[in-house]
Protein backbone atom coordinates (compact mmCIF):
# COMPACT_ATOMS: atom_id res chain seq x y z
CA UNK A 1 0.00 0.00 0.00
CA UNK A 2 1.28 2.92 -0.34
CA UNK A 3 3.29 4.14 2.99
CA UNK A 4 6.19 5.74 4.29
CA UNK A 5 6.75 6.72 8.00
CA UNK A 6 9.69 7.60 9.23
CA UNK A 7 9.98 9.02 12.48
CA UNK A 8 14.11 10.00 13.86
CA UNK A 9 12.34 9.60 17.25
CA UNK A 10 11.96 5.78 16.68
CA UNK A 11 15.74 4.74 15.49
CA UNK A 12 16.55 4.76 19.06
CA UNK A 13 14.37 2.51 20.31
CA UNK A 14 14.63 -1.30 20.59
CA UNK A 15 12.85 -4.05 21.83
CA UNK A 16 13.92 -7.99 22.67
CA UNK A 17 14.34 -10.31 20.47
CA UNK A 18 12.95 -13.85 20.24
CA UNK A 19 9.36 -14.77 19.37
CA UNK A 20 7.27 -13.86 22.20
CA UNK A 21 4.43 -16.72 23.66
CA UNK A 22 1.50 -14.09 21.50
CA UNK A 23 2.17 -12.75 18.94
CA UNK A 24 0.41 -9.51 18.88
CA UNK A 25 -0.35 -8.39 15.09
CA UNK A 26 -0.73 -4.63 14.45
CA UNK A 27 -2.74 -3.06 11.61
CA UNK A 28 -4.64 -0.05 10.83
CA UNK A 29 -8.73 -1.26 10.59
CA UNK A 30 -8.86 1.72 7.88
CA UNK A 31 -7.72 0.66 4.50
CA UNK A 32 -10.44 -1.40 2.77
CA UNK A 33 -10.10 -4.76 1.52
CA UNK A 34 -6.70 -5.14 3.28
CA UNK A 35 -7.62 -4.25 6.78
CA UNK A 36 -10.89 -2.87 8.19
CA UNK A 37 -13.58 -2.92 11.74
CA UNK A 38 -16.57 -5.04 10.44
CA UNK A 39 -19.88 -4.77 11.65
CA UNK A 40 -19.32 -6.63 14.69
CA UNK A 41 -16.29 -4.35 15.56
CA UNK A 42 -13.45 -6.56 14.76
CA UNK A 43 -10.24 -6.58 12.10
CA UNK A 44 -11.59 -8.11 9.07
CA UNK A 45 -10.18 -8.08 5.87
CA UNK A 46 -7.85 -9.71 3.72
CA UNK A 47 -4.88 -9.02 6.05
CA UNK A 48 -6.92 -10.73 8.49
CA UNK A 49 -7.47 -13.50 6.92
CA UNK A 50 -3.82 -13.72 5.69
CA UNK A 51 -2.68 -12.90 9.33
CA UNK A 52 -4.79 -15.65 10.71
CA UNK A 53 -3.44 -18.48 8.28
CA UNK A 54 -0.09 -17.55 8.95
CA UNK A 55 0.00 -18.37 12.68
CA UNK A 56 -1.88 -21.43 12.07
CA UNK A 57 0.41 -22.70 9.77
CA UNK A 58 3.29 -21.44 11.93
CA UNK A 59 1.49 -22.61 15.31
CA UNK A 60 1.61 -19.20 16.75
CA UNK A 61 -0.68 -18.02 19.25
CA UNK A 62 -1.54 -14.65 17.86
CA UNK A 63 -3.99 -11.83 18.33
CA UNK A 64 -4.79 -8.75 16.69
CA UNK A 65 -4.08 -4.87 17.75
CA UNK A 66 -5.25 -1.81 15.84
CA UNK A 67 -3.23 1.57 15.58
CA UNK A 68 -3.29 5.00 14.18
CA UNK A 69 -1.27 4.90 10.51
CA UNK A 70 0.74 8.06 11.77
CA UNK A 71 2.23 6.00 15.15
CA UNK A 72 2.04 2.60 13.85
CA UNK A 73 6.03 2.14 13.00
CA UNK A 74 6.99 3.95 16.41
CA UNK A 75 4.53 1.94 18.52
CA UNK A 76 5.74 -1.36 16.62
CA UNK A 77 9.46 -0.55 17.75
CA UNK A 78 9.04 0.25 20.99
CA UNK A 79 6.98 -2.97 21.68
CA UNK A 80 3.75 -2.18 21.52
CA UNK A 81 2.91 -5.12 19.07
CA UNK A 82 5.15 -7.48 17.14
CA UNK A 83 4.32 -7.76 13.69
CA UNK A 84 2.70 -4.77 11.78
CA UNK A 85 -0.07 -5.44 8.49
CA UNK A 86 -1.80 -2.89 7.12
CA UNK A 87 -0.85 -2.51 3.68
CA UNK A 88 2.56 -1.69 4.35
CA UNK A 89 4.75 -0.93 1.52
CA UNK A 90 8.41 -2.19 2.03
CA UNK A 91 10.97 1.05 1.33
CA UNK A 92 14.45 1.46 1.60
CA UNK A 93 13.46 4.15 3.82
CA UNK A 94 11.16 1.79 6.14
CA UNK A 95 13.89 -0.72 6.12
CA UNK A 96 16.31 1.39 7.77
CA UNK A 97 14.15 1.43 11.27
CA UNK A 98 12.08 -1.96 10.58
CA UNK A 99 12.62 -5.23 9.17
CA UNK A 100 10.36 -7.02 6.71
CA UNK A 101 9.44 -10.47 5.49
CA UNK A 102 9.51 -10.80 1.61
CA UNK A 103 6.02 -9.01 0.17
CA UNK A 104 3.12 -11.51 0.29
CA UNK A 105 1.15 -8.56 -2.35
CA UNK A 106 3.13 -7.66 -5.47
CA UNK A 107 3.73 -4.15 -6.11
CA UNK A 108 0.41 -2.93 -7.33
CA UNK A 109 0.04 0.71 -9.09
CA UNK A 110 -1.24 3.38 -7.13
CA UNK A 111 -4.03 5.84 -8.97
CA UNK A 112 -5.43 8.87 -9.25
CA UNK A 113 -8.96 10.06 -8.47
CA UNK A 114 -10.93 13.09 -9.09
CA UNK A 115 -14.03 14.67 -9.38
CA UNK A 116 -13.81 15.28 -13.59
CA UNK A 117 -10.66 13.52 -16.18
CA UNK A 118 -9.01 16.58 -16.94
CA UNK A 119 -7.16 17.24 -13.90
CA UNK A 120 -3.72 18.04 -14.32
CA UNK A 121 -1.92 16.32 -11.08
CA UNK A 122 1.53 17.19 -12.00
CA UNK A 123 0.30 21.02 -11.10
CA UNK A 124 -3.04 20.82 -9.26
CA UNK A 125 -4.14 20.19 -5.34
CA UNK A 126 -3.64 16.53 -4.93
CA UNK A 127 -5.02 14.42 -1.22
CA UNK A 128 -2.55 11.95 0.01
CA UNK A 129 -2.49 10.08 3.56
CA UNK A 130 0.07 11.34 5.51
CA UNK A 131 2.83 9.05 6.06
CA UNK A 132 2.33 7.21 2.71
CA UNK A 133 4.66 6.69 -0.26
CA UNK A 134 2.21 7.98 -2.44
CA UNK A 135 2.23 11.59 -0.44
CA UNK A 136 5.98 11.37 -0.41
CA UNK A 137 5.95 10.86 -4.62
CA UNK A 138 3.48 13.77 -4.54
CA UNK A 139 5.77 15.81 -2.65
CA UNK A 140 8.56 14.86 -5.46
CA UNK A 141 6.34 16.45 -8.09
CA UNK A 142 5.18 19.98 -9.26
CA UNK A 143 1.60 19.14 -6.93
CA UNK A 144 0.59 21.01 -3.90
CA UNK A 145 0.42 17.94 -1.72
CA UNK A 146 -2.75 18.15 0.79
CA UNK A 147 -1.97 15.23 3.59
CA UNK A 148 -5.01 13.80 5.84
CA UNK A 149 -4.61 11.28 8.79
CA UNK A 150 -7.06 8.50 7.18
CA UNK A 151 -7.60 7.89 3.62
CA UNK A 152 -11.13 8.71 4.13
CA UNK A 153 -10.61 11.73 4.60
CA UNK A 154 -8.36 12.28 1.27
CA UNK A 155 -11.72 11.18 -0.50
CA UNK A 156 -13.92 13.68 1.00
CA UNK A 157 -11.42 16.33 0.13
CA UNK A 158 -11.77 16.03 -3.39
CA UNK A 159 -15.56 15.46 -2.55
CA UNK A 160 -15.70 18.68 -1.18
CA UNK A 161 -13.64 20.76 -3.52
CA UNK A 162 -10.79 20.92 -0.96
CA UNK A 163 -8.14 18.75 -3.26
CA UNK A 164 -8.74 18.09 -7.45
CA UNK A 165 -7.43 14.57 -7.36
CA UNK A 166 -6.52 11.90 -4.59
CA UNK A 167 -3.30 9.48 -4.75
CA UNK A 168 -3.68 5.96 -3.43
CA UNK A 169 -3.11 2.48 -4.17
CA UNK A 170 -5.57 1.71 -7.08
CA UNK A 171 -7.37 -1.35 -5.24
CA UNK A 172 -7.85 0.78 -2.51
CA UNK A 173 -10.03 3.25 -4.78
CA UNK A 174 -11.37 0.76 -7.08
CA UNK A 175 -14.41 0.12 -5.04
CA UNK A 176 -15.13 3.72 -4.40
CA UNK A 177 -14.81 4.27 -8.29
CA UNK A 178 -16.77 1.65 -8.93
CA UNK A 179 -19.73 2.51 -6.28
CA UNK A 180 -19.67 6.45 -7.53
CA UNK A 181 -22.26 6.48 -10.14
CA UNK A 182 -19.48 8.28 -12.33
CA UNK A 183 -18.83 10.97 -9.38
CA UNK A 184 -15.46 10.04 -8.77
CA UNK A 185 -13.08 8.97 -12.21
CA UNK A 186 -9.73 7.96 -12.89
CA UNK A 187 -7.54 10.65 -13.88
CA UNK A 188 -3.99 10.83 -14.97
CA UNK A 189 -1.27 8.00 -15.37
CA UNK A 190 -0.99 4.86 -13.22
CA UNK A 191 2.41 4.93 -10.76
CA UNK A 192 4.08 1.70 -9.43
CA UNK A 193 5.74 2.78 -6.31
CA UNK A 194 7.38 0.55 -3.44
CA UNK A 195 8.44 -2.90 -3.56
CA UNK A 196 5.34 -4.62 -2.41
CA UNK A 197 3.63 -5.07 0.66
CA UNK A 198 4.93 -7.18 3.35
CA UNK A 199 4.90 -7.74 6.89
CA UNK A 200 6.70 -5.10 9.31
CA UNK A 201 8.96 -6.74 11.96
CA UNK A 202 11.34 -5.00 14.83
CA UNK A 203 14.53 -5.68 13.63
CA UNK A 204 15.59 -7.69 16.55
CA UNK A 205 13.25 -10.21 16.07
CA UNK A 206 15.19 -12.30 13.11
CA UNK A 207 13.75 -15.73 14.41
CA UNK A 208 10.04 -14.66 13.86
CA UNK A 209 10.96 -12.96 10.43
CA UNK A 210 11.90 -16.39 9.24
CA UNK A 211 9.21 -18.23 10.76
CA UNK A 212 6.84 -16.04 8.75
CA UNK A 213 8.77 -15.72 5.93
CA UNK A 214 8.61 -19.77 5.36
CA UNK A 215 5.05 -19.62 5.68
CA UNK A 216 4.78 -16.68 3.12
CA UNK A 217 6.70 -18.72 0.74
CA UNK A 218 4.91 -22.06 1.33
CA UNK A 219 1.35 -20.15 0.43
CA UNK A 220 2.94 -18.89 -2.79
CA UNK A 221 4.31 -22.45 -3.69
CA UNK A 222 0.39 -23.91 -3.09
CA UNK A 223 -1.75 -21.58 -4.45
CA UNK A 224 -3.55 -20.08 -1.73
CA UNK A 225 -1.83 -17.08 -1.36
CA UNK A 226 -3.20 -16.45 -4.87
CA UNK A 227 -6.36 -17.27 -3.85
CA UNK A 228 -6.54 -15.12 -0.87
CA UNK A 229 -5.47 -12.19 -3.08
CA UNK A 230 -8.48 -13.06 -5.76
CA UNK A 231 -10.84 -13.59 -2.84
CA UNK A 232 -10.44 -9.87 -2.04
CA UNK A 233 -9.44 -7.88 -4.99
CA UNK A 234 -10.89 -9.63 -7.80
CA UNK A 235 -9.93 -11.99 -10.39
CA UNK A 236 -8.35 -9.36 -12.09
CA UNK A 237 -5.55 -8.81 -9.55
CA UNK A 238 -1.92 -9.10 -9.96
CA UNK A 239 -0.83 -12.51 -8.34
CA UNK A 240 2.31 -14.59 -8.09
CA UNK A 241 3.46 -16.84 -11.15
Amino acid sequence: MKRLILTAAVLGLTAGAGISQTVRLGTEGAYPPYNFINDSGEVDGFERELGDEICARAELDCTWVTNDWDSIIPNLVSGNYDTIMAGMSITPEREEVIAFTQNYIPPVPSAYVGLTPDVDVETGVVAAQTGTIQAGHVAETGATLLEYATPDETLAAVRNGEADAVLADKDFLAPFVNESGGELVWVGEDVVLGNGIGVGLRQSDAELRDKLDGVISSMKEDGSLNDMIKKWFGEDAQTYE
